[in-house]
């Protein structure tokens, strides 16, 4: 079972993308899960959702506490948040950010592999919200699929088409531009 959390703020469609993310996986045939933490729901305030994948039907029903990965849709909660909590040793962390590489892997240990995209710039490119708030899911699942290998960017963009309430193709070419576009730092 492969275990992944969404850390993001209200707004950015970290429950959305999680959703989309398993619905990817869904179409390559697996079975799995996406839900969000509840809390504080209102702009701008962290949030985290889930999403689990297996071969195997999974009924575990808890919240995610040790991920294989973690995507992060706002770099900025690095700085109040510590994203790798309970990660495994080895695990990836996606990165939506426009820094030099050196905050990244000041803030991140060196015991994950760390991989970076401008899901904000490519979201305002294919116009997904505003330069202020952008909307980085769908961008950022397409860095997922290139940073871990686990599902093809063909299933993302065809969970997007199928799943993503508005800006279909805007949204699915910004998973591609992602993809093409992530780097492992």
């Amino acid at each position: 079972m492969q275990e992944i959390r969404f850390h993001g703020r209200g707004g950015q469609g970290a429950v959305v993308g999680s959703e989309t993310l398993a619905h990817a996986f869904f179409i390559e045939g697996k079975y799995v899960q996406a839900f969000p933490a509840f809390g504080v729901e209102r702009r701008g305030a962290p949030v985290m959702a889930f999403c689990r994948v297996d071969d195997e039907p999974i009924n575990l029903r808890n919240q995610i506490y040790e991920p294989d990965h973690v995507v992060v849709l706002d770099s900025s909660l690095l700085d109040t948040i510590d994203v790798t909590q309970g990660l495994k040793e080895n695990g990836t962390v996606i990165i939506n950010g426009r820094r030099a590489t050196a905050y990244y892997r000041e803030k991140i240990s060196p015991k994950y592999r760390i991989f970076l995209v401008d899901a904000g710039g490519i979201a305002v490119e294919h116009r997904l919200g505003s330069i202020t708030n952008p909307i980085v899911n769908t961008a950022i699942l397409g860095a997922f699929s290139k940073a871990t290998g686990l599902v093809s960017i063909g299933a993302v963009e065809n969970a997007i088409l199928e799943y993503v309430p508005v800006k279909r193709e805007e949204n699915r070419l910004a998973a591609r531009a992602a993809y093409d576009l992530t780097v492992e730092i």
